[in-house]
Formats: C-alpha cells, sequence, structure tokens
C-alpha cells in the first residue's frame, strides 16, 4: 500500500487530494491520512513476484487489499501481511481465512519482531515510513532480502542511479547488494499518485565484503561527516596512509563523499583499517 514520503522522503500523493476541499467520505479521509494507494495493476504485481522470486517465510508491509498477498502465496510463499488499517486487515482477514499459507497482522509493521528463521519482505510499502521499514529490514539478522516498490526517485537515489551514492547504501554494502528493478508507472496504482514508483531490490550477501562491522561504519561515518569538503579532508583527521589508499581504491584526491562508488569505501576500509 503506497503512502506519501515525509519528512525528508518524497511525495506520492495526489495533487487532487492537496488541492480539494469537503465532499470526502470517511473512507476518503481514512485513504487521506494514511495516504494509500492501491495496486490495481496485474503487469505490476507479476514483475514484483519476478523480481522477488518468493519462497519460504515472507512478510508483507503494508497488505491493503490483499493484491500482492495472493500472488505471493499462489507463487509458494508463507505470507504474514501487516495491515495497520483495522478496516482493510479484517476485510482481507476474512478473505484469506481459508488459506494456510495466509497470515493477515493487523498492526505497525515496524513494530514487529523479526523472525528467527529465515524470510524476506515484499511489498507495495507504505511511502511516508519508506526509510523506517528500510532501517528495520537492514537490521533484521535473519533476513534474505528485501523487495520493495517504493518511489522510483528514493529507489533511484538508493541505487546510485543518479551517479551518486547516499550513506544508508554505503554503510551496508559489504553485507546488502541493492539493485534497481522495474518501473511501476503512477497508472498502476488507485488513487493515481502524482508520481511513477520502482522496485528497490536489497539482498544480502553471502559473505560479507570486511570483516570489521564497526570499524568499516565508523570510517564511511566519519567520511559521510562532511569535514573540510572532500573525503580526503575527513579521513585525513583520523587515519594515517590516507593518500595512498585513496589513489589505490582509484578515489580522486578532490571526490566529493556522494561521488564514491561503495566498492571504493570497502577498498579504503582495506587500506585504512585492517
Amino acid at each position: 500500500m503506497a503512502q506519501n514520503f515525509a519528512h525528508g522522503n518524497y511525495s506520492h500523493t495526489q495533487k487532487k487530494a492537496r488541492n480539494s476541499g469537503g465532499g470526502r467520505t470517511p473512507r476518503d479521509r481514512a485513504r487521506r491520512t494514511l495516504s494509500q494507494n492501491f495496486l490495481v495493476d496485474r503487469h505490476a504485481v507479476d514483475l514484483m513476484i519476478k523480481a522477488a522470486a518468493p519462497e519460504g517465510l515472507v512478510l508483507e508491509p503494508g497488505a491493503g487489499e490483499g493484491v500482492l498477498t495472493l500472488a505471493l502465496a499462489e507463487a509458494g510463499a508463507r505470507v504474514i501481511g501487516y495491515e495497520i488499517d483495522p478496516l482493510l486487515a479484517g476485510r482481507l482477514a476474512a478473505r484469506t481465512h481459508d488459506d494456510p499459507g495466509i497470515e493477515v497482522v493487523r498492526g505497525d509493521f515496524t513494530a514487529a519482531r523479526a523472525p528467527r528463521e529465515p524470510f524476506a519482505v515484499v511489498g507495495n510499502i507504505p511511502y511516508a515510513i519508506t526509510s523506517k521499514i528500510v532501517n528495520w529490514c537492514l537490521r533484521a539478522r535473519t533476513l534474505t532480502s528485501a523487495t520493495l516498490l517504493t518511489q522510483r526517485e528514493y529507489a533511484r537515489k538508493r541505487t546510485g542511479d543518479y551517479g551518486r551514492w547516499s550513506l544508508v547504501t554505503v554503510e551496508s554494502w559489504p553485507w546488502f547488494d541493492w539493485r534497481l528493478g522495474d518501473t511501476v508507472g503512477r497508472e498502476s496504482f488507485r488513487p493515481v499518485p502524482s508520481v511513477d514508483s520502482a522496485i528497490l531490490r536489497i539482498q544480502r550477501r553471502d559473505e560479507s565484503l570486511v570483516t570489521g562491522r564497526h570499524s568499516y561504519q565508523e570510517l564511511v561515518e566519519l567520511g559521510f561527516g562532511g569535514v573540510g569538503g572532500s573525503v580526503r579532508a575527513s579521513l585525513k583527521t583520523r587515519y594515517a596512509g590516507v593518500e595512498a589508499a585513496l589513489e589505490a581504491a582509484g578515489v580522486a584526491r578532490d571526490a566529493v563523499v556522494g561521488h564514491v562508488h561503495p566498492d571504493q569505501w570497502v577498498a579504503l576500509w582495506w587500506r585504512l583499517c585492517r
């Protein structure tokens, strides 16, 4: 269930909804409060299933009307769908009551405890809490992958599609691979939002690219701290041999932090922290 971005994320609301006045039913007001945009395009659902390749246990944030929930179950997954809207949760629970492969939980996905067994996350997620959901996934020790339908700009930024890299991607890169998937047009939702979406795929790596989580993240956070205006200036405040490390990693001496590829950060860690 798509929702709008807020507080540093990106808008996914309808322009009409923002500008119109009264005349709304209680459900209209609820949809506006939760910024609900439901996936109605079967082709888009098929793209999500193909990208996720679901098997075993799958958690679905924002199950909504259950279009993706049912498709995941049909693909052979055991699905736990989380829905915070009590009316939608009740309807979906009643609809899937006889399906042993589907469990519907009324509540906030981000407040849930991660399963002890390996699991994946697949969802047309509430966009207002995209960062919160992504962070939840990255912290879950048994998560194997997350296939999320997000605002397209968010997915592009997190996967380096603009030629720049964000802190959350770089900081998690040794443990997770980030990929930009297919675009899903705004016409695939009801109500129709004002922007397009895209599939974001976060896959846990079989083996970490580094052996020291704390030292790697400390390095990256210092680099993103902005001291001196360049990666070189920031890192020189704490590490010795920065010039040689930058050269070995193929990083320009005046490179700004966003232009350093995650693989280059791993190379810097190998030179500066081992």
